[in-house]
């Protein structure tokens, strides 16, 4: 088979392949994308940017989307986590307990969208209530975060002994807790 040939089968493919993509697989990439861009322009400073590293942390947020079973998910967290730290540190911007809960909570619904994206068929016929639930379980997750963080940072405005201690404590029976629920869990099986 010629050079021509297999280019020309490789497009007809790829047409085919376009052709079958069903909505919401698209649909959940696409909010892999806004999500990931989002949590991207929430950690980095104001300060840095222009046309140019906008259009970056564009593309960082897009290759998640396009390849979600890949390393990308991992890149673009990186690479939030390191704006966050160039923010905080570099810039010195004040350490906001909103924009620490939303970078935070934008950072596991791309983790979590990026693995349903990993696991639905371009061209499957998916219920809605799988997403609706994977996203109303993603949502839930946020929630219990964000109140335990809130007491929590409100714990340590008690006083310097005791918001420490008490923070202290509620980790260490958040950390039973999980391995008491990931043991029932194996046990399940």
């Amino acid at each position: 088979m010629s050079a021509v040939a297999a280019a020309r089968e490789r497009v007809r493919a790829a047409r085919t392949a376009a052709r079958r993509v069903a909505l919401l697989p698209l649909l959940v990439r696409g909010a892999v994308f806004l999500v990931g861009l989002a949590g991207l322009l929430l950690a980095y400073p104001v300060e840095l940017f222009s046309a140019r590293s906008v259009l970056a942390l564009t593309v960082v947020a897009v290759l998640p989307a396009v390849a979600p079973r890949r390393v990308w998910p991992t890149f673009a967290a990186l690479v939030t986590v390191v704006g966050w730290v160039f923010a905080s540190a570099g810039y010195d911007r004040p350490i906001a307990l909103w924009r620490l809960l939303a970078v935070a909570a934008l950072l596991y619904l791309g983790h979590t969208l990026c693995a349903l994206a990993a696991v639905l068929p371009y061209d499957g016929a998916i219920d809605p209530n799988v997403v609706l639930r994977w996203v109303t379980r993603a949502g839930a997750v946020v929630l219990a975060s964000a109140v335990i963080g809130v007491l929590l940072a409100g714990s340590g405005q008690l006083g310097p002994d005791s918001g420490s201690q008490a923070v202290t404590v509620v980790g260490l029976l958040v950390a039973v807790g999980t391995s008491g629920l990931l043991g029932w869990l194996l046990r399940r099986r």
